[in-house]
């Protein structure tokens, strides 16, 4: 059953009636807002890069606040990296490898440990994994991906619920609706507001569909990488814009038409079940209605110009139906936050609020031709991270150490003094956030370490681990391969020239392998478990070998 949630209606209404009387907070312990989106790139966000897209409510959270430029992931993958935020732990150790096998919610998490210290907590949006967050008094969230239109909602009372409308509009008008009748007391808060978007298959809402696709983007200048400088991880992905990004589910051409073009499509690509229609049939007529002008002009398009097109020029065109959508949706995002913080300073909550933005991993935007994330190349491995707190950071900061989603848990405890579990591996970032001298020095990291898992799955990116420093990036691809490779960040920041045997980088092969084997060790990561994770697959039938 569908069901009609009002908020967004009252919405402007009681913004109107609490901005006329603010409520200022004075709470020893800070509030925390923790925003994530999906597959956010850093690449569109304007306050790291301006070229494709304008996002002007996380610009101001970047000017009022701390932007980092050295984020990464732990492993760039939605649930893994997910269950890192939750654990600071490293994903062979929480278990939640990859996005196939559950999570052992056995573990604590950090909410837990902020309800146990008094604080009220809320989780709105995606998880991805697990129908009942743990510390949590209330939520709605998303099965699984969950779905742009007319998103379903687990709730607090195990139900599922249909609300009408748009996914990211959907969570912000909870989001606002639980600080209008939890956060004006003086206990402080704990919440999750977490994104679908911009997650595949990227279906932005009706009015910005048609927009965006009025808009040409800039090319990356990688966009048609050949990949001869790598090895055969790169070579063998399935993540090309060309090859392998679907024409129906992520392009949105209809099905029939394809069917009726026959041979002309080309090249063939494998499409998901019901990719276009069970997305678009979620739809009531009416907002069917709204998509329709812009479907039609999309396949009027593609029915006329492909079969004329080089593979050039298709790839130009896929790239830019790509972009059209990804970056309408973020718009979205943008538009939402806006909403979030007029209400956080008109109720007076500005002030002792915790803010931060980020993403789960970072994603590729037709860098090398690709399309997802998974690799430790930067496009993949770095993420948006942003920290506003207004009563004691000070904004218009840029921090450039190397941070992780495996920091974030012991950072927001660290603040809320909230006593820090001896198990998190991760870092509180709170030397970093304060501009005393005395405190920046106390941050000594000097590299990061990152592993993936997911193979072979889609898009095909093969095992590999890996540490990151300022300078250096080494990774090691094995299981079906024994691959190492080693890349100059400084000399060759867009990774394309592997330098693992040139005899110029022969110490620093060397001193690299040992500093990354002392990792390794230090994370109680290993060979036996590299093999573990191997044989877990093979017992569920998903390695053949």
């Amino acid at each position: 059953m569908i069901i009609q949630l009002p908020l967004r209606l009252i919405a402007g209404m009681f913004l109107l009636f609490v901005g006329c009387s603010p409520k200022i907070k004075d709470t020893t312990k800070p509030n925390i807002l923790f925003i994530m989106s999906d597959d956010h790139a850093y690449q569109a966000i304007s306050a790291y890069h301006d070229s494709l897209l304008q996002t002007p409510n996380i610009d101001r959270l970047a000017k009022e606040g701390i932007r980092f430029t050295n984020a990464s992931v732990t492993n760039s993958i939605c649930a893994p990296s997910r269950a890192t935020i939750l654990t600071g732990k490293h994903t062979h150790l929480h278990g939640k490898v990859d996005n196939r096998f559950p999570f052992d919610t056995t573990q604590t998490t950090f909410p837990q440990l902020f309800k146990k210290a008094g604080y009220k907590t809320a989780m709105f949006g995606k998880l991805h994994f697990g129908n009942s967050p743990k510390g949590v008094d209330e939520f709605k969230i998303l099965p699984g991906q969950g779905h742009y239109i007319n998103p379903d909602f687990i709730t607090t009372e195990q139900d599922t619920v249909r609300i009408e409308g748009y996914a990211t509009d959907i969570i912000t008008d909870l989001t606002l609706d639980w600080l209008e009748r939890e956060a004006q007391d003086d206990t402080p808060f704990m919440l999750m507001y977490l994104h679908k978007a911009p997650h595949r298959p990227w279906w932005p809402r009706a009015d910005k569909f048609a927009e965006f696709t009025q808009k040409t983007f800039p090319e990356p200048a990688t966009l048609f990488d050949d990949y001869k400088g790598r090895g055969s991880a790169a070579k063998t992905a399935e993540m090309n814009l060309l090859k392998h990004m679907m024409y129906s589910h992520d392009s949105k051409i209809r099905p029939e038409l394809i069917t009726a073009m026959g041979d002309q499509v080309q090249p063939s690509v494998n499409e998901f079940e019901n990719g276009f229609y069970g997305p678009y049939h979620r739809a009531t007529l009416e907002q069917r209605a709204l998509y329709k002008p812009t479907l039609d002009r999309i396949n009027a398009e593609f029915e006329t110009q492909w079969p004329k097109m080089t593979d050039q020029q298709k790839m130009r065109w896929k790239y830019q139906r790509y972009m059209q959508d990804y970056l309408a949706t973020i718009s979205s995002i943008d538009d939402n936050l806006g909403r979030v913080l007029n209400y956080l300073d008109q109720s007076g909550l500005s002030e002792n609020t915790i803010v931060i933005y980020t993403s789960d991993q970072g994603f590729y935007l037709g860098e090398h031709g690709w399309f997802d994330k998974r690799f430790i190349y930067d496009e993949s491995f770095k993420t948006p991270l942003i920290i506003r707190w207004p009563r004691k950071i000070q904004g218009e900061q840029i921090v450039t150490e190397m941070v992780q989603n495996l920091d974030y848990a012991p950072t927001l405890l660290n603040l809320a003094q909230i006593e820090i579990p001896k198990y998190m591996q991760g870092k509180s970032l709170k030397p970093l956030l304060f501009s005393e001298e005395e405190e920046t020095q106390k941050w000594n990291r000097d590299a990061v370490y990152y592993h993936y898992y997911e193979y072979p799955a889609v898009h095909m990116v093969k095992r590999h681990y890996g540490l990151v420093s300022e300078d250096y990036k080494l990774a090691h691809f094995y299981y079906d391969v024994d691959e190492w490779e080693l890349y100059d960040r400084k000399e060759d920041p867009q990774e394309i020239n592997n330098v693992i045997s040139d005899p110029a980088y022969t110490e620093v092969v060397i001193e690299l392998k040992e500093k990354l084997a002392e990792m390794r060790l230090e994370y109680k990561d290993s060979p036996e478990l590299d093999q573990y994770y191997i044989d877990l697959y093979r017992q569920n039938g998903y390695l053949t070998n």
